[in-house]
């Protein structure tokens, strides 16, 4: 009896670390959705897509600094350099071509731009890569967990790590910085921000811009802890991200931060207990659930209409 209650137990924090990791990832794609939105009122459907251009060029990086012979964590660090400076280009580039020109159209057209973006990039890596998985080498090196050995592993461990500190940072950011307080005014209230000399133009770039470097950032450590890209790998994680972001209250950074984590969580869940067949099942259920109760989600606050 008590060895079943132990292998329970253990299994039981095996599933809690899986969750927590997963969590962390969608938690840090769906910080990108959380600050647009909060800004533009916009969903940016292509951001799963810079999840997935962030992980095509850490192996890129990685496959020209292994043929020189660097360690595992130089190719890391570079890599994620690299990738969070393109992927933070390509955010910058989008917004300028595909969203700012449709800033005072109808509602409806910034999200079929949207939808589009996410298609072409997705057709452009088609075709400038293969449609079959590739296998992404594994870029965190062995080192002792001390306690936690055993309950995570290596990559787990560096993705939650890694994770909670870009999300602390991003909140002292915001939090603090000059630029943090202008984005907290614009998504406030961007004609008064406007009056008050804040350049909103400026602010919505700098917004799409993080988002995308933390989108990079998931992408790399995701790609070298499944060790295994293509590229589709981005639309369901930003699906994922997307309901992470609705379920914590979308346009709330804390509500996306705790979305991402109880989403992760109820995957590992369902999946350890029930069965992986019905791991999105339970995920979109929860989130259901949340909207038929909340629908604010869980840190959001409703949006009170003015006449």
């Amino acid at each position: 009896m008590d060895i079943i209650t132990e292998i329970d137990w253990r299994y039981t924090v095996d599933l809690f670390f899986s969750g927590i990791t997963k969590g962390s990832i969608y938690a840090l794609i769906s910080l990108g959705y959380t600050m647009v939105y909060g800004i533009i009122e916009l969903i940016n459907f292509a951001h799963g897509e810079i999840y997935m251009i962030g992980a095509f060029t850490g192996l890129i990086v990685a496959g020209i600094l292994g043929a020189f012979g660097f360690p595992q964590v130089g190719i890391l660090v570079i890599g994620g350099v690299v990738a969070v400076v393109y992927c933070a280009a390509y955010g910058f580039t989008m917004e300028k071509i595909a969203y700012r020109p449709l800033r005072q159209a109808q509602r409806l057209s910034p999200l079929i731009s949207a939808i589009g973006m996410s298609i072409f990039l997705q057709n452009y890596v088609l075709l400038a890569q293969t449609q079959d998985f590739l296998r992404y080498p594994n870029l965190i090196p062995d080192f002792s967990l001390g306690p936690l050995e055993g309950f995570v592993g290596n990559s787990s461990f560096v993705i939650i790590v890694t994770s909670g500190a870009a999300m602390l940072a991003l909140t002292l950011f915001i939090k603090f910085t000059r630029l943090g307080k202008a984005m907290r005014a614009t998504a406030q209230n961007r004609k008064m921000a406007t009056l008050l000399g804040i350049d909103a133009d400026r602010i919505i770039s700098a917004t799409f811009i993080i988002g995308s470097g933390l989108a990079a950032i998931g992408g790399i450590l995701i790609a070298s802890h499944t060790q295994q890209i293509n590229f589709n790998i981005g639309f369901l994680a930003g699906i994922k991200a997307f309901t992470a972001a609705v379920l914590g209250g979308i346009g709330s950074i804390p509500g996306a931060m705790l979305g991402g984590l109880v989403l992760g969580l109820c995957e590992s869940y369902a999946s350890g207990y029930f069965s992986s067949d019905y791991e999105d099942f339970f995920a979109f259920a929860i989130l259901i659930l949340i909207l038929i109760f909340r629908p604010a989600g869980l840190l959001g606050k409703p949006k009170v209409e003015k006449v």
